[in-house]
């Protein structure tokens, strides 16, 4: 049944409820029945099809639990009266209204009604326990056997994928310690969470569906930002009441196209870029340019992403005056807005579309949310009150308690707000009365003023980028400014960098998504209908609003160094919640090689994963491979996103270990080559005399005899008198000095090519091919040189590099 025609049945159908002989409640979708007992209870999730009830055994599979003074209790009764289901709790003396809707994709829940309401700390949708468990998706919440799926989604906000597991409804930890498990899923030393296990978890027999809600009709003390103690403000959202779930149950290879169905349906999110769903859309994980472009350089940054066959020309987004109004810098964009939309405008006509970085809810100590009167809307760690009358002048300050103020893990601008001055302090006293020392009076360019005893003073909370945060409010605030950036600009891709702030909210996860979700909202029609969006981590509900998560930082190492373990095992939690493949950034420097470019090209192709390059005006002006690296990445990513490269291919691929190399034969037809390298290095030695100084390397050669290929580096030293000698016979003596960091390449032929450290060439010599030759099978390679100066580790790096067979690839017309 296609989807049209599937939504067509949504809209149409007919709530039909029916009760069996013992008092059960079924409901059914099209190919999910679910059986509700007498006492409230899931006694059946059944596969329609097939009869198969996937409802494990021995759980307490309670279709509503409430937690009322710390206790759960789940529902005594359950009856079904003019379409509601009303559940009754007897210790509490608690009844909730919840009204089901049967429709073709899903069957929907949403909570009504609650007596005695005040006295509900949150209600759990579950734990539904599932025999299933195949393949886990915890954050999407779907679960998946051989033939068939099951999934719970929050249909609003606050109903947050998950249980309780600790109060600050914080995102889940990273554990990524057995990533290559196909579920990736550990408990942590303090039990609050699992690997960003939130909708769906692994259990001992299967696995479980569940999700939560909250009332926040009062401020609550957590522990989050490292602070052990931290105010949850009261937020008025509705509470528990408004709740809303959907289960749903189809075949396993029906479980994305039913969640698409679901968000239709239920009015969720469901952003699109080129006329197609972002889950289902290959340009979701299409790899793209950062450059910090400008009102003045914007041609030239237009010309660099077409040169890499890119479409997207991302800005790394710190080129902003102040975050949490978002204005533009005056030296790169003098024309504000309007200049932006006008660089925007020029890469649209050369087909090219713009993003921008942001750093969430980082409030910069210049915004006017904090200058030169703070916002009441900043967010605070907790408040006291100052017990003695202060000047404008005083340093230390009295306060009624250290609680809020003593908390230094996380303490990055010590900062306390009274009325409409900001003041840092140095310390706070170790015993009463307690003050705070070495104050710093009108901070930030707010105004020192006389305050009196008994009023309350702050800590404002903040982060180590030296920042302040936002309350929910002021996040809401903040999300629209964002929004307004988009819709005058008409910037198609953002990244939601640093999320995890928005838990100043006291909300948790779902802070971290009112950000985007409001952003979203605020956005034009047009824009939402073709906007990348991505972030650095991810939620239940914030998945459907983002195209894909993006995150694995460029700035410690080269590309085969930095981070790679954790970018490449995000690759399988990526695919089981069915998000596009994504790398993270990769930075070229001015000595990044051909060599390690087609590295982090080949894993790009085997994940089929895209990823973002970073470029620097320094970087692409002083690498002399910076024609040939954009070249390749054009190449490279137009096989990927054609589905060019074949499954035995890609396998090979996602090995880090392994190399290739791709090479345009004709427009639309490329060779691809494996490459078989080995890397060696060559040091100084001291040793007794006619003690040979030379080293020994073995390596083997998979394919047809050819010109072994090499790439030779002076480390900490001039060198001379290079002497190679292949299979203990064949000698070959390079006459040449090359001066520390200087590069030798040679790639077949008759010359032999000579660069800088920045690959730049500075000459060419002759040599005989034939001398490299190489037959297939193992080979050894004799290497000595002079070192010539006194350097602390001299060094020579030698890589060999040897070509498989030519694999065809062919795009047809």
């Amino acid at each position: 049944m296609n989807s049209i025609f599937r939504l067509a049945v949504v809209l149409l159908t007919v709530i039909v409820f029916s009760s069996c002989s013992n008092s059960s409640i079924q409901l059914e979708s099209e190919f999910l029945k679910i059986t509700i007992g007498e006492s409230g209870e899931i006694a059946g999730l059944i596969d329609k099809e097939t009869g198969t009830n996937y409802l494990a055994e021995g759980g307490s599979n309670y279709l509503l639990s409430i937690r009322v003074n710390g206790e759960f209790e789940n529902s005594s009764k359950a009856t079904l009266e003019e379409g509601i289901i009303s559940l009754f709790y007897e210790k509490s003396d608690i009844s909730i209204q919840i009204k089901p809707i049967e429709q073709s994709s899903h069957i929907s829940f949403e909570i009504l009604a609650v007596t005695n309401n005040e006295k509900v700390e949150l209600v759990t949708w579950g734990p539904y326990t599932i025999t299933i468990n195949t393949i886990i998706s915890e954050t999407v919440g779907v679960v998946r056997g051989d033939e068939y799926a099951l999934g719970i989604q929050s249909l609003n906000i606050k109903t947050l994928g998950g249980y309780p597991w600790n109060e600050s409804d914080r995102m889940p930890q990273f554990d990524i310690t057995d990533a290559d498990d196909p579920n990736n899923l550990h408990p942590e030393n303090d039990g609050s969470v699992l690997y960003r296990v939130e909708a769906a978890k692994p259990t001992d027999n299967g696995s479980s569906l569940q999700a939560y809600c909250r009332n926040r009709f009062e401020d609550r003390i957590i522990q989050d930002f490292k602070h052990e103690k931290i105010v949850a403000p009261a937020y008025d959202d509705g509470g528990v009441i408004g709740s809303k779930i959907a289960l749903f149950g189809c075949s396993a290879d029906r479980a994305l196209e039913t969640i698409g169905e679901i968000e239709l349906a239920e009015g969720l999110p469901h952003p699109m870029i080129d006329g197609e769903w972002v889950k289902t859309a290959s340009g979701a994980a299409a790899s793209y340019l950062i450059m910090n472009y400008n009102e003045a350089n914007i041609d030239h940054a237009i010309a660099l992403t077409k040169k890499a066959g890119l479409r997207y020309l991302y800005h790394y987004g710190r080129d902003f005056e102040n975050w949490g109004h978002f204005e533009l810098h005056k030296e790169e964009f003098p024309n504000g807005y309007a200049g932006l939309k006008k660089c925007v405008d020029k890469a649209n006509e050369n087909g090219i579309m713009l993003g921008m970085h942001v750093l969430s809810n980082f409030i910069t100590s210049n915004d006017p949310y904090v200058t030169p009167v703070p916002d009441k809307r900043l967010a605070k760690v907790g408040s006291s009150i100052i017990t003695k009358d202060i000047d404008a002048a005083q340093a230390e300050i009295f306060i009624e308690s250290p609680d809020f103020f003593n908390q230094m893990k996380n303490n990055s601008l010590k900062t306390v707000v009274i009325g409409e001055e900001l003041i840092r302090y140095g310390s706070v006293s170790e015993e009463a009365p307690w003050k705070l020392m070495d104050c710093q009076r009108g901070a930030f360019k707010t105004i020192a003023s006389v305050h009196k005893s008994d009023t309350e003073i702050a800590k404002l909370l903040d982060h180590a980028y030296k920042v302040f945060l936002s309350n929910a409010d002021l996040t809401i605030e903040m999300s629209n400014n964002m929004a307004e950036l988009y819709n005058q600009t008409g910037l198609r891709q953002i990244s939601f960098d640093g999320l995890e702030g928005n838990r100043s909210t006291g909300l948790g996860s779902y802070g971290e998504t009112l950000m985007p979700y409001t952003w979203y909202n605020s956005l034009s029609d047009d824009l939402r209908s073709h906007m990348i969006t991505d972030a650095s981590r991810t939620t239940h509900f914030f998945w459907h609003i983002y195209t894909r998560m993006n995150w694995g930082e460029p700035w410690y190492a080269g590309f085969r160094e930095s981070q790679v373990e954790y970018r490449m095992k995000n690759q399988p939690y990526f695919k089981r919640n069915f998000m596009p493949g994504m790398l993270g950034w990769f930075k070229m420097t001015s000595e990044t090689s051909i060599e390690d470019c087609e590295w982090l090209l080949a894993r790009s192709a085997g994940y089929d994963a895209g990823y973002a390059f970073v470029i620097s005006n320094e970087s692409i002006e002083k690498n002399g491979n910076t024609d040939k690296i954009l070249e390749l990445i054009g190449e490279w990513e137009k096989v990927r996103l054609a589905g060019l490269f074949t499954d035995e291919q890609k396998q090979i691929m996602k090995d880090t270990d392994t190399e290739f190399t791709l090479e345009k034969t004709n427009e639309g037809e490329w060779n691809l080559y494996r490459v078989f390298s080995g890397k060696f290095n060559h040091e100084k030695k001291v040793r007794q005399p006619g003690e040979p100084l030379y080293s020994t390397f073995n390596f083997e050669h998979i394919g047809t005899e050819q010109s072994m290929n090499f790439i030779l580096s002076a480390v900490d030293s001039d060198i001379s008198e290079i002497k190679i000698e292949i299979d203990n016979y064949k000698q070959i003596e390079l006459a040449i000095t090359l001066k520390e960091g200087e590069i030798i390449k040679y790639t077949g032929g008759p010359l032999v090519y000579v660069y800088d450290e920045n690959w730049k060439l500075i000459k060419e010599f002759s040599i005989d091919p034939s001398a490299f030759l190489v037959s297939n099978g193992e080979h050894s390679l004799t290497f000595d040189c002079k070192f010539n100066s006194p350097g602390k580790t001299p060094m020579v790096k030698l890589e060999i590099r040897t070509l498989g067979v030519a694999e065809k690839i062919i795009l047809e017309p």
